[in-house]
């Protein structure tokens, strides 16, 4: 992940981000049973983008034998998450950074959720690239971003700007956020987001979560 990378600041980052990503509890959820799939029990996950603390808490609590690395490049962030976990670290390690100060590994599986939308096309390669480097052979990956067909970003955004809308958001705020989206989020197509994991050393790239602006994928390391 490059330093130059946008990040959500701490403050109400959790109900925020509960609003603008459809089934986002759910979604956590549905992560840790595609991981399972083919992790043991005791298995270890490189969580990339981990601050805040939501993912980590529900992996933790329905996957009691795995033991997590969590990096992200806010300290404010990091502090929010193990406020999230109750101050309860056994099993999680944090490294304040970016993908090139994630330990070594080798991890059993990882995630990266609502993270590389903010990295330019070869920056998202270049992470993608050092992800795969610190899994075993056959690990799972699960990204999840905003991932949307080119040629028609203005629907799909408008689209998704009135679901936050319709939960309670501010009308005119919502709108100016998502015009700053259409000027600055290097979002790619579906396409575009499989052929880059292929690219980076990743295979059986299967789409498993699609709602509105937002896409997630499993893939494995090759």
């Amino acid at each position: 992940m490059s330093s130059k990378a946008n990040h959500f600041t701490a403050n109400g980052y959790r109900a925020r981000v509960e609003r603008q990503v459809p089934g986002l509890n759910d979604l956590h959820r549905i992560v840790g049973l595609l991981l399972a799939e083919t992790m043991a029990e005791s298995g270890s996950v490189l969580a990339l983008g981990a601050g805040g603390g939501m993912e980590l808490q529900a992996l933790r609590e329905h996957h009691p034998g795995w033991t997590f690395a969590a990096v992200d490049p806010s300290a404010d962030m990091i502090a929010q998450a193990t406020e999230t976990l109750g101050g309860d670290l056994d099993r999680i390690s944090f490294t304040h950074g970016y993908i090139d100060d994630a330990p070594a590994g080798p991890f059993d599986g990882a995630t990266c959720l609502l993270v590389l939308h903010f990295l330019e096309r070869e920056e998202r390669l270049r992470t993608l690239r050092e992800l795969r480097r610190r899994l075993r052979t056959g690990a799972p990956l699960v990204v999840v971003h905003h991932s949307f067909p080119t040629g028609d970003e203005d629907r799909w955004l408008d689209r998704y700007a009135d679901f936050q809308i319709a939960r309670g958001a501010d009308a005119a705020r919502t709108r100016a956020g998502i015009a700053s989206m259409k000027d600055k989020l290097p979002a790619l197509s579906p396409s575009e987001d499989e052929a880059l994991l292929q690219r980076a050393g990743f295979e059986r790239v299967a789409l498993f979560y699609a709602a509105l602006t937002f896409k997630g994928w499993i893939s494995f390391a090759a």
